[in-house]
């Protein structure tokens, strides 16, 4: 019987010799929530042009800027730049697209606008009742990311809020916060424009409609980058360097664009 599995084993490999039976190439990517859109599509359409597999890794960006520097992933996703001291550990970014982040309230709420100083007053608890800003007599609830998230980042950081907002909620996803907000009629929340919803509702900040076109010519404020973080010296696989020279390509601006935000290039 031994004699039988050992020539079963040869006959095998020989076989796999032959025909080909080497392991799937693949891709890893591991990064921010929002960028899930924008990433599926182009490793979709890459897999069908290569036939590497590209797998995501949702754990927001600060995990994905961290599993690049420990080596466990080959490309990092971040919806924010890279901070001085991550960049003085070796990491590099470069920046893949624009993307908005919306302002999305209930769909029940009757408020369509904000200014970009009330939404500051609202995060930090100067304003606590909608019926400040032109809505019902409800208490607002605050809706956020959790701390190490892109959004939160870029959000925090262009209303002038770091470390005062005066959150309910700290969700550690794009998705839960959409959710979120569209379950609770009081609610408020930010989230990456790309992946709002009709089950909820973007409003105008500072009059201008968050759409790709006032995000491309800058008139919309409230937006960010979509990162691809490397390792300086260390080289990328042979299937991961491809992906990375496809996206950072004119041919994929097509692809970007449908996902809802603006190529880089």
């Amino acid at each position: 019987m031994k004699k039988f599995f050992g020539l079963l084993t040869v006959v095998v490999l020989a076989i796999c010799m032959l025909v080909g039976c080497a392991p799937k190439e693949t891709v890893s990517t591991d990064g921010s929530t929002s960028m899930n859109k924008v990433i599926g599509a182009l490793g979709e359409a890459f897999e069908a042009d290569t036939g590497i597999t590209v797998s995501y890794n949702a754990t927001g960006s600060g995990a994905g800027i961290q599993a690049v520097f420990e080596g466990r992933c080959d490309i990092g996703l971040s919806s924010r730049r890279l901070k001085d001291e991550e960049k003085a550990k070796g990491l590099e970014e470069t920046i893949l697209a624009y993307d908005g982040i919306a302002i999305i309230v209930n769909s029940e709420n009757p408020v369509n606008g904000l200014d970009l100083e009330t939404i500051a007053k609202i995060y930090t608890g100067e304003i606590t009742n909608w019926k400040e800003v032109g809505g019902n007599d409800r208490q607002i609830v605050l809706i956020g990311r959790e701390a190490g998230s892109g959004t939160r980042d870029g959000f925090e950081s262009i209303t002038g809020t770091e470390g005062e907002c005066k959150y309910r909620q700290e969700l550690t996803s794009t998705g839960d916060v959409i959710t979120s907000v569209a379950s609770n009629a009081d609610a408020i929340g930010y989230a990456s424009l790309a992946s709002v919803k009709d089950t909820v509702k973007a409003v105008t900040v500072g009059g201008v409609v968050p759409s790709e076109e006032t995000v491309k010519n800058g008139t919309y404020v409230v937006q960010r980058p979509f990162v691809l973080v490397t390792k300086q010296g260390v080289k990328l696989s042979e299937s991961a360097q491809k992906f990375f020279d496809y996206v950072t390509s004119e041919a994929a601006n097509e692809i970007i664009s449908l996902a809802g935000v603006v190529p880089a290039n």
